[in-house]
């Protein structure tokens, strides 16, 4: 495993990505994508959407929000030994979960704009990987099914003005099985793809984390159920900041 470890981040620093298969079996993956559409169904039960129209230019991608609630799946996955070991390698073993969300693309869908998810949760210099992705592929991801596109080696810019203006003309996609992960420094820049495909899915999980001094996306606390929250172990509470704690040092040198 340190072996596997060590040649993920030895990805991370020159690509800024790396694909980890086999993560899960394809009986689990495909567990998973079923549960994840009975999520879907939940949210838009209770009232939330699965349309983002100020992110999508159509209707053919499913979003789903705050899976961490709907499913103990997501939980489990959030807490995933292989995921946990790449962001403690990345963000440090005091990192925190700053949201967990879907994206199903669907046939016909097309991109989001491109954009790096540090440079929406911080301001420049981005001189350090402060948050990350683990992506679950829960269906194959391919170019022609909407794999998400990435500028590999993107992660080195610091500021906005070391963005070349043919940036989207350097996106590339990732294509892995189902069942891998995707780990991704969060200063990479990228986008949603589009599924050209006749009659097939791309489903996608994104566990965002974050460094403990960087505010996360989601509120937790108000976000999760008394149910879930009890449900959770000692560690997650503490990622999610759910419980109260002070006097914490924080450093990286």
């Amino acid at each position: 495993m340190s072996r596997a470890i060590a040649s993920v981040m030895d990805q991370l620093v020159t690509q800024g990505t790396a694909v980890v298969p086999d993560v899960l079996s394809p009986n689990e993956a495909g567990q998973a994508l079923d549960r994840l559409w009975d999520a879907a169904a939940e949210s838009e039960r209770r009232g939330v959407s699965t349309r983002a129209e100020s992110l999508d230019p159509n209707a053919s991608n499913v979003r789903i929000w705050n899976l961490l609630d709907l499913d103990s799946v997501f939980r489990e996955l959030i807490e995933h030994p292989a995921a946990t070991a790449v962001v403690s390698r990345l963000l440090g073993p005091d990192h925190i979960v700053s949201n967990f969300t879907a994206n199903i693309a669907r046939p016909g869908s097309s991109s989001m704009m491109v954009h790096s998810d540090q440079s929406l949760v911080m301001p420049e210099p981005w001189i350090r990987p402060s948050t990350m992705n683990i992506i679950w592929c829960l269906t194959d991801v391919r170019f022609d099914n909407g794999a998400t596109l990435h500028v590999p080696g993107s992660h080195r810019y610091e500021r906005r003005e070391q963005i070349p203006d043919d940036l989207a003309a350097q996106l590339v996609p990732f294509e892995a099985s189902a069942g891998s992960i995707i780990a991704m420094d969060g200063r990479v820049w990228h986008t949603s793809g589009n599924n050209t495909t006749a009659d097939e899915d791309r489903a996608l999980a994104f566990a965002f984390y974050c460094a403990p001094h960087v505010r996360p996306q989601w509120n937790h606390s108000v976000g999760l159920s008394p149910a879930t929250q009890a449900a959770c172990s000692p560690t997650l509470r503490y990622r999610l900041g759910l419980d109260v704690w002070q006097n914490v040092t924080y450093g990286r040198a």
